[in-house]
This record gives structure tokens, sequence and C-alpha cells, in this order.
């Protein structure tokens, strides 16, 4: 076993090189390269098999390496990193022009956060320069919550991982769209996680900041923001009446399994040649905190069962903003919702 010291010595001269790396943040693991590099961005879209369409976060080690990535830092900007970071918040700000178009998808925004594990800002520190990482996991699949499921994905790849234990939160990042303008501050949520709606309106709200939330329906510039995203490698049927038999669920998944299309935004949608026969039922904790900490990994432990299809039983109590945000991945996850 490489001791963390060792481990980041390994990664910092990957990285330096050009290469991709597995990082241990607090949400789940990245696929890591320096973003002054453009051949090593280049290298995380290939090894993910990632459409050049999806943007990448930055990771910073501080709100000072944060400003010389944005044209544009603002007061509203300050004050949310202030009270968020380090932690589970990206914001989506004007790009610096010196931050590579690939990284933002040909976009002139560019989406930036500080995480809040030890062993990621101290690679960050080291390295001296930002780094891009979106999850560790094949495009389109189920994102990685251990250095173990980082390693499986890139098996053939050869990732070289540094491994910080498992994952705290469990989701992907909140993606939080901030607009300044002369008036107010326009925000709008691209992608719901861990921080809520309501704790950004609470901070802005203390700071006296004039704000309003506004729903944005194009989602281009967040991080997966396509309609199918973090897929088992069998199908999960989402259903919403608990009184149902497997039985009957199955009946209707059979026929209407066919009726979907092989790929829908680049993501391949996965039907069992043979028809499903067999289920497992994926269940979680009451606490919706617990529960989105533990869905990914619970996910890939029971497609691992080697089910036909995943069954998950949406309950009446697994609603508000915390549970909102897990069923954010959950239905994305899902081939169909009964």
């Amino acid at each position: 076993m490489m001791s963390p010291n060792e481990a980041l010595a390994k990664a910092k001269n990957i990285l330096d090189e050009g290469g991709v790396i597995g990082l241990p943040t607090e949400t789940v693991y990245g696929l890591a390269a320096r973003i002054d590099i453009p051949s090593a961005i280049e290298k995380i879209f290939t090894t993910k098999e990632r459409p050049f369409f999806d943007p990448l976060i930055v990771h910073v080690a501080s709100i000072e390496q944060a400003k010389k990535v944005t044209a544009y830092w603002g007061p509203a900007s300050q004050a949310l990193a202030e009270a968020f970071w380090p932690g589970p918040l990206t914001m989506i700000l004007p790009r610096d022009p010196s931050v590579n178009l690939m990284i933002t998808s040909g976009l002139e925004s560019v989406g930036i956060r500080m995480p809040n594990h030890p062993l990621a800002l101290e690679l960050l520190r080291q390295v001296g320069a930002p780094l891009a990482a979106p999850s560790a996991n094949k495009f389109g699949r189920t994102s990685p919550t251990s250095a173990g499921h980082v390693r499986v994905e890139f098996k053939n790849e050869n990732v070289f991982v540094v491994d910080g234990g498992d994952c705290q939160i469990g989701i992907e990042s909140t993606v939080l769209l901030v607009r300044h303008r002369p008036d107010k501050v326009e925000l709008s949520i691209l992608r719901r996680g861990h921080v809520l709606k309501s704790d950004i309106a609470r901070v802005l709200a203390e700071k006296g900041f004039t704000f309003e939330f506004i729903e944005q329906i194009d989602k281009r510039e967040s991080p997966g923001h396509m309609k199918h995203h973090y897929m088992p490698p069998v199908p999960l049927i989402v259903c919403n009446d608990i009184t149902r038999t497997p039985e009957s669920i199955l009946k209707e998944v059979n026929a209407k399994l066919g009726e979907l299309p092989d790929e829908i935004e680049s993501i391949k949608i996965i039907k069992p040649e043979g028809g499903i026969h067999t289920h497992a039922v994926l269940k979680l904790s009451e606490d919706p905190v617990l529960a989105t900490r533990e869905f990914y990994g619970k996910l890939r432990e029971v497609a691992a069962q080697g089910p036909d299809c995943i069954l998950f039983y949406r309950e009446a109590h697994q609603s508000g903003e915390r549970w909102e945000s897990l069923f954010d991945r959950l239905n994305k996850a899902a081939s169909l919702i009964l």
C-alpha cells in the first residue's frame, strides 16, 4: 500500500506529464487533468468516451485561484464561495480567455468549485494549477464513490487512483449559474446537489443581496445535463406506485423497452436481448443524506448481482429538497419511470 504522500507525489508526476488520474472528492471521484495542458484535457474526454459537448468543472485550491479562471468574479460569487467552499457547490461564471474552450464545450462560461477533501486540496496546492475533473466513469454510466469503483471502470486504461476513502456526499455538486446584473443577482440551479436552493437563498439574504432565481430551460452550461445519465449496466426501473407487484412491473417493462430508442443524447440505452425475467430491488436509507451517500455504491452492488433489471419503489416520504437532489440522479439513471 502506498502512503498518501507517495500517492500524491505519483499523481502530481502523472498530471505534470499530461496524464489523467482518479481524484477523491467529497462528492464523487473525478478523472482529473491539468487545465493548462490541452492534450491532457483531451485525454479526459477520450478516456471517459465523453462527447465534447459536455463541459468539465474546473477544481481550484483557493478563491484566489478561482478568480484567475473567470473574467468576472463579483460580490455574490465571493459571498457564496465564503459560505460553501470548500464544498459541493459549482458556480458557472464568465470564462477567462485563458481557459481552454475544450473545457467549456465552446461556451463563454466556466464551472468552478473548490472540493472539500484533504487529498484533493493538497494535490491542487502541489500541482499549482487548477484541475479539470468530471466524474471518473465511462460517459453516461454510474458515478464512482470509491477508489475501487474507478479502478474497475478504467481497468483497461490503467488509470492511477489516489485512494481517499469513500465519498462523504455521494452525488455530484450543485451547479449554480450566477449572473451579476446592475440591480440584482440572477441565479439558476442547473443541477441539484447537496447545497440546496434554500441554503443559497439564506446566505445571499443574510448578506443583503437582491437576488432572483430563474428557471433555466437550456442547461448546456452544466455537466450531466442530458435526459439520461448515471445509468447502471442493467435497466433501472423507478416505480411510483408501491402497491404494484414486480410481476406486473416486469410485464409492462418488457412491453415498453422495445419502444425505447437504442440511444438518447449519445447515451446508449441498455435493453437485454432475451427480455427481462429476473429483478433485484434497490433499497436505500430512510434518511435522504445517507440515501444519497450510498446511492451509486448500492446501484453498483445490486447490478453486480446479475439481475435482468433493478426495481426502485419511490415512497411517499421521499419528498422535499434533499430527496429531489437524489431523484435528479435516480430518474436520469432510470431506463423507465412507471
